[in-house]
């Protein structure tokens, strides 16, 4: 019998082609037909191998989970964006492979970053989604999310509604 190991851990600059690739194949999937395809490509191109190196050394915390040694995911979280909020926490990226999701990997990489954010001696967190970003509503719902506020976010000249989830 083998055994399959999955661990969740920090970023390094070795896994940024790795983060990439998740990072590409995700968006395509997630917001083909949503966001328009110019600004869509263009946003996916700019995430490149180099952009993902640094960001594994940047001001926001860089977790990834590791799936027998394939960076099947990975999370992006620090301190909450909006102030006008009163939870200290964000999560700001949570994307998986299409071929990991639906497993159960997402809920463990979400409740890691959840559990840092605590650790970090943040209280509460949001996260922000795409108003019509069926399996991302879905996702945070049911990790316990609640719907409380909104905003837009501009994509070209197209401007889209996104909800923000919180966490007390």
């Amino acid at each position: 019998m083998k055994t399959l190991s999955i661990e969740v851990r920090p970023g390094e600059p070795r896994d940024a082609a790795s983060i990439s690739e998740v990072h590409r194949l995700s968006w395509l999937q997630a917001y083909g037909g949503l966001i328009p395809h110019k600004p869509l490509n263009q946003m996916v191109g700019r995430r490149n191998e180099t952009w993902w190196r640094k960001a594994t050394r940047g001001p926001a915390t860089l977790l990834v989970i590791d799936v027998a040694g394939v960076v099947a995911g990975y999370a992006t979280l620090g301190l909450n964006r909006a102030r006008a909020l009163p939870q200290e926490g964000e999560v700001y990226e949570i994307y998986l492979r299409p071929e990991y999701q639906g497993i159960g990997l997402g809920r463990i990489l979400f409740g890691e970053a959840k559990s840092l954010l605590k650790s970090l001696g943040c209280k509460g967190l949001v996260v922000w989604c795409l108003e019509d970003s069926y399996h991302a509503d879905r996702f945070f719902r049911m990790a316990g999310g609640r719907d409380a506020c909104e905003g837009m976010e501009d994509f070209g000249e197209k401007h889209i509604k996104k909800i923000g989830y919180i966490w007390d």
